[in-house]
Formats: C-alpha cells, structure tokens, sequence
C-alpha cells in the first residue's frame, strides 16, 4: 500500500513538469493538476478560520475567549449547511441577472464529468473551469464562510450565541449569495464587466457591511463611551494569539487570491501570490508609521490590522495590476485602516476588533482599485472613466442591499429571539453566562477586569 501511494505522487509530479515547463498537456492531465491546485487552495482558505478565531479572541477580553472561539468555529459549520441547501444555487445556479433559480441541494448536475470535459449543467456560470463540481462548490465555500466570520469580531462580547448563528445562516443562505450572484454568478453585473477577482466586495465588503448593519442594531459594549464624550480603551488579553492569528490569515490569503485563478497555471498564481504579499507588506508598514504618528506609539492591533487591510484591499484587483500598484494599494490600505479605526470610534460604532475598517473600508478600497491602477483601462493607467464607474456601480448596489437586508434580517432577531445579552452577563463574560465555562480557569483576573466588576 504505501508503494502504490508513493507511486501515485511520483506519476503526479512527473505529470506535472511539462505543466510547468510550458509544454501542452492532455486534458485529463490538466484537469487533474487544477483540481489539487483548487482543493489545496481551498484547504489554505478554510485554514483561515482558525486565524480569525485567534485574532478576534487575542483582540478581545479573556472573560469572552471560549465565546469568540466557539462563535469562529459553529459559523463554518453553519455556512456549508446554508450554502449547500440554498446558497450555492442562489449564487451560481442558473436563473436570471439577478438570482440563481436552480441547483439546490447541489442538484440538477453531473458532479464528476469525464476528465477533461467542460462542465456542463445548471451551474453553468461555472462552465468557465473544468475541475469537478464538488471542488468548485467546496472552494466557494471557503469564501462563504469567510464573509460569516467577519462578523463575529464585529459583534463580539455582548452578543447572544444563538442570534449569531441565526444570522449566519441568512447571511450565507441569502445576503451574500444574491451579490455573488451578480458578480460571480452570471449576474447583472458581470455583465457590465464589474470586476472582483478575488472577493473584495464579495467576500469582505459584504461581511463589512452585515458586521456594521449588527453593530448599529447591538449597539457598543458597556463602559466603551462615557458620558462626557471621551472613548475608554478597552485591550484585548492576547497579543500572541491575535498576532499569531494575522499571521495564519497572511498564509491563507495565498490560497484565497491565488486559488480564485481555479487552475494550476504557474504564470498567474506566481503573480497574485506576488501581488498579494506585497500588499500586505505595504499596508503593515503604512499602518505602523500612522498608528506611531496619530498615537504617539506604534499600536500591534494597529500593525496587525494595517496587514490585514493590505490583503483585503489586493483581493479585487490581484489579476490584473502591477507590483508597484500593489504596494501603491498597500500604502493606502494601512494608512486608512488606522483613520477609519479612530473615526468609528469618534462616532460611536464599536468595533472590538476593527473587522469594519479592515474588511469593509478596505474592501471598497481595493474593488475601486480595480478601476483605478488595472493594467488594462485603469483609470491611472492611462484609461478612461469606464472601469471606474463600473465598479462604483457594483460596490454601491452590492453594498446598500446587503446592508438593507443585513439591518432587516438583524432587527428581525431582534424582536423575535433577542440580540443581545444581560447587562450583568456582559460584564461577567459571556464565557460563563453563555457557555457556562471560563477560557483560563483558575486563573486570577486581571486589575481591569476587577476595576470593572467593581
């Protein structure tokens, strides 16, 4: 047995030297080299979960961890049922401009066509790759549960565990399939040539702007804002996980951006895996020097963040602009990620772990980047306005229904099972009051938390 699996990866990568090379391939073989490629980078996104688990937890009070891991973890859970059942038909099925009429319960299709065969079927948005229609619905996936996890940092100590999972079935069943629809899924929007290569708006404007329309309905934490105006800081307890977490979302973006070419083409991964780390790089920088300007102090949370609103703001425009344009978008990235920190502060709209400024801002950023540094027409690249107003139209059509819907489908829980819990299990934890357990039993509470009790 362990001959033949030896054997097996062996012949898998003599097959894949001539891919590499340059040299053509049959079909069978190409199809089978951009299925690993696809479920590898699927595996590298999913990985991300537990990146964010350990940055919102790391941001945020220890009395809340075990709520913030098990809010990360229950949402990926959560996402595969919904998007199975509805989503992947409402986003990719086929239907009209505006929504997927076809293909629930992954139905209606040839799930292993031959090798080498365009798919073909009621997903036929999809046509484009030939890999098989589980690794296809597997890697959407990924990205769907990644838009749910961006609202639990958003939300985190002082929401109730139940109406979390509650929304993360509308927004993955509903909210984010029916923009995907329109710019991935065959949609009006793809049709006018909007282009999100990778997710900017899809996957993180859209878990921006459910994160804000749930922040606004819950309102901030007790203690944040005092009566006289000022913003009382409140420190997350783990800067090593919230830094260790940032790290594992670096890694998971090289499957995130590159995987989203869905085929093992070594010229355009190399390039957005290029595209992507610069980016990041930029922004972690930018966000340094402007945290250490504006706060007297080069902040972590500030860094980490910067990092994070480089990644998001490549994530659109990867495919088709330059290294010097990545940095350029990196730059700007991080310098707005530490603004919109302080301006939703000033504001009132608290943000724990500052999911709103990196995912939202940034994601509408990065998806105007698009038309601003393309190679091709961008508009500081020497092109017109066209691509430009294209992408303004999908960020802002994209981005008012899924905070109209998000705001609805937030107040409906609301009124119905609740949203938010007791003031005395907010200043508890929500460990203990939630889950009827503590993340570091034993241990003595720090002088902030005591002060606080008391």
């Amino acid at each position: 047995m362990r001959r033949k699996v030896t054997t097996g990866l062996l012949g898998a990568l003599a097959m894949a030297v001539p891919a590499v090379a340059g040299a053509a391939i049959d079909p069978e073989t190409k199809v089978a080299l951009d299925t690993v490629w696809v479920l590898i980078a699927a595996f590298l996104v999913f990985w991300m979960n537990a990146g964010f688990a350990l940055v919102e937890s790391g941001l945020c009070r220890s009395k809340n961890a075990v709520n913030i891991l098990a809010k990360n973890f229950i949402v990926f859970a959560a996402s595969s049922l919904a998007f199975w059942a509805i989503g992947f038909g409402l986003m990719f099925g086929n239907g009209n401009d505006v929504i997927g009429l076809s293909g629930w319960f992954i139905g209606g299709a040839d799930n292993s066509p031959a090798m080498g065969d365009a798919y073909q079927g009621v997903f036929s948005s999809l046509n484009w790759t030939g890999v098989p229609l589980s690794a296809k619905f597997f890697f959407q996936l990924v990205f769907a549960g990644t838009a749910a996890t961006i609202v639990s940092g958003a939300v985190a100590e002082r929401i109730k565990f139940g109406s979390f999972v509650a929304f993360s079935f509308i927004l993955v069943g509903l909210i984010y399939s029916l923009g995907g629809h329109w710019a991935w899924g065959g949609g009006w929007l793809s049709k006018m040539g909007f282009l999100d290569f990778a997710g900017s708006t899809v996957v993180h404007s859209i878990g921006g702007w459910a994160a804000l329309a749930g922040v606004l309905v819950l309102g901030p934490r007790i203690g944040k804002y005092m009566a006289d105006g000022t913003v009382k800081p409140i420190p997350g307890h783990n800067m090593t996980s919230a830094t260790l977490g940032c790290l594992i979302l670096w890694l998971g973006w090289f499957g995130f951006n590159p995987g989203s070419t869905m085929a093992a083409d070594p010229a355009a991964i190399a390039s957005i895996a290029l595209n992507t780390n610069m980016a990041a790089a930029a922004g972690c920088l930018s966000a340094t020097f402007a945290a250490w300007l504006l706060l007297g102090k080069p902040d972590l949370s500030m860094v980490l963040n910067g990092t994070l609103a480089g990644l998001v703001a490549i994530t659109a425009p990867c495919s088709v602009v330059t290294v010097g344009s990545s940095i350029v978008i990196g730059l700007i990235a991080g310098v707005l990620v530490v603004y919109a920190v302080l301006f939703f502060d000033k504001v009132r709209i608290d943000d724990p772990v500052g999911a709103i400024s990196v995912h939202l801002v940034n994601g509408v950023f990065g998806t105007l980047c698009v038309g601003l540094f393309a190679t091709d027409g961008g508009l500081l690249m020497g092109g017109g306005f066209g691509k430009t107003t294209t992408q303004l139209i999908g960020i802002g059509a994209i981005g008012a229904t899924t905070f109209v819907l998000s705001l609805a489908a937030w107040t409906l829980i609301k009124l119905t099972i609740g949203i938010r819990v007791s003031a005395e299990e907010e200043l508890n934890g929500l460990d203990t009051g939630e889950h009827g357990m503590e993340a570091y039993p034993g241990f003595v509470p720090s002088q902030e938390m005591r002060t606080e009790v008391i």
